[in-house]
């Protein structure tokens, strides 16, 4: 995946991670959050998802991204899965 890509992705990372902190899944519809994915190919946002422990399915046509939380990409997190940023960013290095 390009790293520029990736970085221009960040900020929608970190809102998807927030809803995947009180929800098991969290779904991009709105036509803004849907243009930042809409250039990327299916292996570029699987890799987007795994990057961040996530589990991602398109849905109704492209119209739908789904996140879920994915235990098998995060093996190195804590067992009560409080892990700081830093430290989340850290595991993913």
């Amino acid at each position: 995946m390009n790293e520029e890509l990736f970085e221009r992705l960040e900020p929608m990372a970190r809102v998807i991670a927030q809803q995947l902190a009180q929800k098991p899944e969290h779904f991009i519809t709105h036509p803004s959050e849907m243009r930042l994915f809409h250039g990327l190919s299916e292996d570029e946002l699987r890799e987007f998802a795994r990057r961040h422990g996530w589990r991602v399915v398109r849905r109704l046509g492209g119209r739908q991204i789904e996140f879920y939380n994915d235990a098998h990409e995060r093996p190195a997190r804590a067992p009560t899965g409080n892990v700081g940023p830093e430290e989340e960013r850290a595991v993913r290095s």
